[in-house]
């Protein structure tokens, strides 16, 4: 690499490891066919990818986004907020009618855990 393309990069980039990893990403997606921003001249992905730099043709803060995005395995995804649940009055209090409140005996309950089958012992529970 040309002394004087990584030093005019520098301007743009202040830290140089930063620089390698940009660059070295940018190098990665022309590799893969992205459209040069600037004329090749029989240079090697990395030197034109610092020349982009150098010449700000691509943004270093676009670069880093792109490259994080790049490492990313999971993608967090924003889900809609739960709609608010609502207050449920004290038991000595007046209750609104649109609130309905699922109560089960204690008889119902027992029925329900009758049909319910123990858990089968496994080897793992045994230490073998």
């Amino acid at each position: 690499m040309a002394r004087v393309t990584v030093e005019d990069c520098i301007e743009k980039v202040d830290n140089r490891f930063e620089l390698v990893l940009l660059s070295s990403h940018r190098a990665r997606m022309l590799a893969a066919g992205a459209p040069l921003t600037v004329d090749r001249d029989r240079d090697k992905n990395p030197v034109v990818a610092l020349r982009e730099i150098a010449d700000a043709t691509v943004s270093p803060e676009d670069l880093k986004e792109d490259l994080i995005h790049s490492l990313q395995k999971y993608v967090e995804v924003d889900e809609p907020e739960p709609d608010a649940v609502p207050m449920i009055a004290s038991a000595g209090g007046d209750r609104d009618d649109d609130v309905a409140l699922d109560r089960m005996s204690e008889e119902d309950l027992l029925r329900g855990l009758e049909g319910l089958k123990p858990p089968e012992d496994t080897d793992e529970d045994d230490g073998m």
